[in-house]
């Protein structure tokens, strides 16, 4: 039987290629419009795909590994905040999940918790977050803090990837501090999703009784990098718990993924890399993981799509001469046809979805939408939308029950 996937969109800008936006099919102009983000989540919503990504980061140089991103005047550059894109989206769109990307070091995870629990409300249950672990330092003197080594954060790569990893710093108490800080922040956003019960509000208007406050609890979280004393402002949401997703590449951000996440993106070479990959991942996740659940294994492959590999070669080689690309994850220049095949390999491979990085917004992500994906679903290689509610039961994952329903049912 052909193994089924579930296909999902990394949206960046222009596209991923740093040329993309010299493209004649590019609207440059637009990339902070309302409408440009729209007419694509859409196109992706309407063609099945089960969640789209949308980066965020916090300097003007973004998650580039170029050492001059902050001054080079060739690149894209403004962006929209990703929480409150997707909440923008959200009621704009019926099936696709909104998942923004969000970094785990300067902002504040009570803030991160109540703007993720409102898009899950918003989205009437489609929401997640991909969070990114460390930061520049370009992020800290937007922020004005970790101007010093106390945190241990200094060194810390600008993307989580190698190739963006100081030298002997990859392993160092630097590179695990940040990581530390990701899974202290994923947890402390599950924990505010928690502390409210589903039954909390009552709404007995007799008894003039709007809330049962015995089932609003205090979140008493002191960690290694916050504090948190109180509860959410936001009831539970649809979801119970936003989508926690993670891109690992290496060991201690595949340990950050097997601990913490539900969906973990990883960027193998070909099918045949992805087997050490998982093996890896299941030996964390035997040693760390809490949940019951597996952890969902997605594939990226970064995508340059035309109707003939010929044309395909010459956008690639166009691209390339007027900015070369530097990227971790497998780039398939090729035909529709070319990467029904290459999400074949990876679905025989035994992951649970594939995400695809247009390099080009839209042209790219409109050959997906429009070509890629039917041939996939014709292929029986597309698992079938069954008409589930949210994106975690859409997923095959269950809603997490509150921690404080589970400790009153023990009791």
């Amino acid at each position: 039987m052909t193994e089924r996937v579930h296909i999902a969109v990394g949206l960046d800008g222009a596209g991923w290629h740093p040329a993309a936006w010299r493209e004649a099919t590019a609207r440059p102009t637009e990339l902070t419009s309302p409408g440009y983000w729209r007419d694509q989540v859409r196109a992706a919503d309407a063609a099945g795909v089960v969640f789209a990504t949308l980066e965020d980061a916090l300097s003007l140089g973004g998650r580039s590994y170029e050492a001059d991103a902050e001054t080079r005047r060739d690149r894209a550059r403004g962006r929209l905040d990703a929480v409150l894109l997707a909440s923008f989206l959200a009621p704009l769109t019926e099936r696709i999940g909104l998942v923004p990307t969000v970094t785990t070091t300067h902002p504040e995870p009570f803030h991160l918790a109540t703007g993720l629990q409102t898009l899950d409300f918003a989205s009437r249950g489609r929401a997640g977050a991909r969070f990114v672990a460390g930061a520049n330092e370009q992020e800290r003197a937007n922020f004005g803090r970790r101007t010093g080594d106390s945190t241990g954060l200094d060194a810390v790569a600008r993307s989580g990837s190698p190739a963006s990893t100081p030298p002997r710093v990859e392993q160092s108490a630097h590179w695990q501090a940040a990581f530390r800080e990701a899974g202290e922040v994923i947890e402390a956003v599950r924990a505010l999703a928690d502390s409210w019960e589903d039954d909390a509000i009552i709404r007995d208007v007799a008894t003039g009784r709007f809330l049962d406050r015995d089932r609003v609890h205090n979140v008493d979280i002191d960690g290694e990098f916050f504090a948190i004393t109180g509860a959410s402002i936001v009831p539970r949401s649809p979801q119970g718990q936003p989508l926690v997703t993670v891109l690992a590449h290496q060991t201690v951000p595949f340990r950050l993924a097997a601990q913490h996440a539900d969906v973990v993106f990883v960027t193998p070479q070909d099918a045949d890399r992805l087997a050490p990959i998982v093996a890896e991942l299941d030996a964390a996740s035997a040693e760390l993981r809490a949940e019951p659940e597996r952890l969902r294994v997605f594939a990226d492959l970064l995508v340059v799509i035309e109707d003939t590999r010929a044309a395909a070669d010459q956008t690639w080689a166009r691209l390339q001469e007027r900015a070369t690309l530097v990227t971790d994850a497998r780039v398939i220049v090729g035909t529709p046809g070319d990467i029904v095949d290459e999400i074949r390999a990876l679905a025989a491979a035994g992951v649970d979805g594939v995400r695809l990085r247009p390099a080009r917004q839209p042209a790219d992500l409109v050959a997906i939408a429009e070509q890629v994906l039917p041939r996939a679903a014709a292929a029986g290689i597309l698992a079938p939308d069954d008409g589930a509610p949210t994106l975690r039961e859409r997923l095959g994952l269950p809603r997490p029950v509150s921690r404080h329903t589970r400790q009153e049912t023990r009791a």
